[in-house]
C-alpha cells in the first residue's frame, strides 16, 4: 500500500465534501499514484493561523480519480476530515513528525509493507468514515455536481459546474 503524505498551510482543499484538488492545490502531487493520503499541517505561521499547524488534518483511503486542471480532482472510498481538531501529529507518530517536520519535507510518499507502524495506526483513524461526495453524471462538469453552482478555478473553461 502507497501513502502520499503531505504537508499543508491552509484548509478548503479538500472541501467538505471530501474533494482533494478541487481548488487545484497540490497540483503534481495529486497525479501520484497512491493507495491513501495524509494531509498534516505545517508548523509555520500560516497553519499555526488557520489552527492546523501540528495535527493530522484529514485523512483519505481508496482514491477515485476525476478530470481536473493540474492534476486529478479526488473523491475516496472513506474520507475523515479532522479540520482542526485533528490529533497531534508528534503525539500519534513521533518518529514520522520528526522526518516530516525535522527535515522540512513537503510531501512523501510511504509504502506499508507487512508491519504496523505509525502510518497505520493513522490510516485505522479513518477506517470507519464514510466515503467523498462522488462524482455526478453531468457531462463537461469539472468538479463533481450540484454543492458548488461555479468553479472556484478562475482558469477553469466551464464556468458553470
Amino acid at each position: 500500500m502507497r501513502i502520499l503524505i503531505y504537508k499543508r498551510t491552509h484548509n478548503g482543499d479538500p472541501d467538505r465534501f471530501g474533494r482533494f484538488g478541487i481548488n487545484d492545490c497540490m497540483g503534481s502531487v495529486r497525479a501520484r499514484q497512491f493507495d491513501a493520503v495524509i494531509g498534516v499541517g505545517g508548523i509555520g505561521a500560516e497553519p499555526r493561523s488557520v489552527g492546523i499547524a501540528g495535527k493530522v488534518n484529514w485523512i483519505g483511503i481508496g482514491p477515485r480519480r476525476h478530470p481536473g486542471i493540474r492534476g486529478p480532482i479526488i473523491s475516496f472510498d472513506r474520507f475523515k476530515d479532522f479540520g482542526t481538531a485533528g490529533p497531534d501529529l508528534v503525539a500519534i507518530a513521533p518518529a514520522l513528525a520528526d522526518r516530516i517536520y525535522g527535515r522540512n519535507v513537503r510531501s512523501m510518499m510511504h509504502t506499508i509493507v507487512q508491519r504496523r507502524d505509525e502510518v497505520t495506526r493513522i490510516l485505522e483513524l479513518a477506517e470507519s468514515s464514510p466515503a467523498s461526495l462522488k462524482r455526478s453524471g453531468r457531462v463537461g462538469a469539472c468538479s463533481f455536481g450540484e454543492a458548488m453552482p461555479r468553479c472556484p478555478k478562475p482558469r477553469c473553461p466551464k464556468q458553470v459546474c
